[in-house]
């Protein structure tokens, strides 16, 4: 353990270093609030395993109330994964992220209440989940896919895709945009039906005005 701890930690200084030009040197990384989740995740990830939960969740409160980011002891967590800023990020029990992959903050791997055992989505390798977006349920975001910030998906997501949008919805796939289908043009605006309503009122106002 005490050998996979310190390799680890060399990994991270690199990958951390590497996904962010504002670090100028090693030491910063030891201030750096990924680092500092990542490495008592690991610990802590280590004795959830080996059912030692109340020391698990013991070690896992304590960071998150250090950095703001609250990663569950039995989330399943690949290698280099990136969560730049971090405060508010929330990853639940049951979810599985990939290697490579990069979470800004405000953002939260959850479960919808719905569900059991598997609750919590799972992240394939690469993908890029932007700030402030939400991903709840079971299912999987394909690899090399990127969610826009403040987005909420509550459905799979194919890999090699962008998505966008409360719900959220692929908007381009394979490097190629996806039309909006017919119904979505066919959506009511609130704005324009208050404008066309006033419109209207006006338009009666002058015609009892002319009659008068």
């Amino acid at each position: 353990m005490i050998y996979k701890l310190f390799k680890f930690i060399k990994d991270e200084i690199i990958n951390i270093k590497r996904k962010d030009p504002a670090i100028k040197s090693n030491l910063e990384v030891f201030l750096y609030p990924s680092f500092k989740v990542m490495i008592r995740y690991r610990i802590a990830h280590y004795l959830y395993n080996k059912k030692h939960y109340f020391l698990a969740r013991y070690i896992s409160e304590k960071a998150k109330r250090k950095t703001g980011i609250e990663i569950h002891p039995g989330a399943k967590i690949g290698k280099g994964l990136f969560i730049d800023h971090g405060m508010g990020v929330v990853i639940g029990e049951t979810a599985i992220i990939g290697d490579n992959v990069t979470i800004y903050q405000g953002v939260t791997l959850g479960g919808t209440g719905k569900e059991q055992g598997k609750r919590h989505p799972t992240v394939e390798n690469n993908v890029m989940i932007s700030t402030g977006a939400k991903i709840l349920g079971s299912f999987t975001v394909g690899e090399n896919s990127k969610i826009g910030a403040g987005s909420v998906v509550l459905k799979e997501v194919p890999k090699n895709s962008t998505v966008v949008g409360i719900p959220g919805k692929v908007v381009k796939k394979d490097n190629k945009k996806i039309e909006s289908e017919a119904l979505d043009q066919t959506l009511p605006d609130p704005i324009n039906e208050e404008i066309n309503l006033i419109k209207k009122e006006i338009i009666e106002i002058k015609t009892r005005q002319k009659n008068c």
